[in-house]
C-alpha cells in the first residue's frame, strides 16, 4: 500500500507539473518573456519539468544547477562569505543566487531555488522541507524587482518536497506572467 501510495503521488505530482509548464508555454505566445532558473535542492528538476515539453524554446533560456557552495560562488558569482555568515539555505542566499542569475542571462523571469530536501540537514530556523524561492521580474522599461519568499513544505520525503518546489515555482511564475507586461 505504501508503495502504491507513492508511485500516485509521483503520477499526480507530475500531471500537475506538465499542466503548469503547459500554459506557461501557451502564455509565451501571448507575451514576451524567457525564464532562467537557479536550482540548489531541485537539482534542475525545474529545469528539466520545462524542457521535456515541446514549445518550451519559447520560453526557457537556461538553467544553473548550482547544488555545492562552490558551484553557487563559481557559476553565481556569489561572495562565498555571504553564504559562510548566512548559509546555503537563507533569504540572503537565494537573493544573491538570483542577482547573479540575472546578471549572466538577462531572462525578464528568473527564480532562484535554495532550501533542504532532507531527509537530513534540517535545523531549527531550516526544517527539513524549508525552501526559499526568489523570483526576479523585469518589466519592459523598468528596473528589476526581486521577491522572495520562504516555504516550509510540511514533508519528510526528498522527491516530495522537491516536486512541491517545483509546482511552487511554475505556479508563481504562471501569477507573474499574468500580473505584469512583457510586450
Amino acid at each position: 500500500i505504501r508503495f502504491i501510495c507513492s508511485v500516485h503521488f509521483q503520477i499526480f505530482s507530475s500531471s500537475m507539473i506538465k499542466d503548469k509548464v503547459s500554459l506557461l508555454i501557451k502564455l509565451s505566445s501571448k507575451n514576451n518573456f524567457n525564464i532562467s532558473v537557479a536550482e540548489s535542492c531541485t537539482g534542475g528538476l525545474l529545469s528539466s519539468s520545462i524542457i521535456e515539453q515541446s514549445g518550451a524554446s519559447t520560453i526557457f533560456n537556461s538553467g544553473f544547477v548550482t547544488y555545492s557552495n562552490t558551484a553557487k560562488v563559481k557559476l553565481l558569482n556569489i561572495d562565498k562569505k555571504l553564504i559562510a555568515t548566512y548559509g546555503a539555505v537563507s533569504k540572503e542566499t537565494s537573493v544573491a543566487m538570483a542577482k547573479g542569475l540575472y546578471k549572466k542571462t538577462k531572462s525578464n523571469i528568473i527564480v532562484s531555488i535554495t532550501g533542504v530536501a532532507g531527509p537530513n540537514g534540517g535545523t531549527m530556523s531550516n526544517p527539513v522541507g524549508t525552501v526559499y524561492f526568489t523570483f526576479g521580474i523585469k518589466e519592459t522599461n523598468k528596473n528589476i524587482i526581486y521577491i522572495t519568499n520562504k516555504m516550509n513544505f510540511n514533508l519528510k520525503n526528498r522527491l516530495k518536497i522537491q516536486k512541491k518546489s517545483v509546482s511552487y515555482a511554475l505556479s508563481q511564475f504562471i501569477e507573474i506572467i499574468k500580473s505584469y507586461k512583457f510586450d
